[in-house]
């Protein structure tokens, strides 16, 4: 009878550490350590179909072929980033596509509209488009606002990424044509903002004057580096007197809709 019960006894305990290590294996942490990054070469296709040299993209036809970006996206929440065994570059290039697609996405579901504003009217950080929570990698669900303030500005404190990620507006820097890789990663950052910062639709640098974004009003703790003039000499190449007048421009939210 005792061996019985002992027998039992091991029985259930084996059946229990079975299961443990069952829903260890299956459980989001886990899942996470044993991720490699992706190499996004599918959004890099996208990208150069569906944006022009401009930066606006084919609404029209993106939404046609949302397959092929459902596909991406699929790659992206099988591969959620691993903070451990991941390099700094793999996870913000990750992090910085995961935006940018996931607004491609989202304005895909609502078009045709006028601004991404429409989708959902309301407040920054207050029932607006970017508070949707409707992006899941790895077990969890994320908005638009907590990728770019609670990961890429809070982990990483690198102000080129207010030049890489897009908002679908007019006034936003361009949509690269190609996706972010992590090793040419600050190759393609500096680009961006110098791209930016030249862009004279969106920004007006002169030594004497800087007429600019309101995006370097919006953040302009990011831009201390060590101040915002600096900052912009050094991603234009255009010698930015150390009193210039700082006027910031109007931000228009119309869609970058090549119609």
């Amino acid at each position: 009878m005792k061996s019985s019960k002992l027998n039992g006894k091991i029985y259930l305990h084996l059946l229990l550490l079975l299961l443990t290590l069952s829903f260890n294996a299956c459980s989001p942490s886990h899942y996470r350590s044993k991720a490699e990054p992706p190499t996004h070469e599918l959004f890099d296709a996208l990208l150069q179909k569906y944006v022009d040299k401009s930066g606006q993209v084919d609404y029209a036809n993106l939404q046609e072929d949302t397959l092929s970006l459902k596909a991406y996206l699929q790659v992206l929440e099988n591969h959620p980033p691993d903070e451990v065994r991941w390099s700094k570059e793999e996870q913000m290039a990750y992090w910085i596509n995961a935006y940018n697609a996931y607004t491609l996405l989202l304005i895909c579901r609502h078009y045709p509209l006028k601004s991404i504003k429409d989708i959902s009217p309301g407040w920054s950080f207050i029932n607006s488009t970017w508070d949707i929570r409707f992006i899941q990698i790895g077990g969890h669900s994320y908005d638009l606002n907590e990728i770019e303030h609670n990961i890429l500005r809070k982990k990483f404190g690198d102000a080129r990424i207010h030049a890489a990620i897009n908002c679908a507006s007019v006034s936003c820097p361009k949509l690269a044509r190609r996706a972010y890789k992590p090793e040419q990663l600050d190759e393609q950052l500096d680009a961006s903002m110098h791209n930016f910062l030249t862009d004279t639709l969106r920004n007006k640098v002169r030594p004497e004057l800087l007429q600019i974004s309101s995006i370097f009003s919006w953040f302009s703790s990011d831009f201390k580096q060590p101040d915002l003039r600096s900052f912009i000499k050094k991603h234009t190449g255009i010698p930015v007197e150390e009193h210039a007048r700082i006027e910031y421009l109007p931000y228009h939210w119309q869609l970058n809709d090549c119609r």
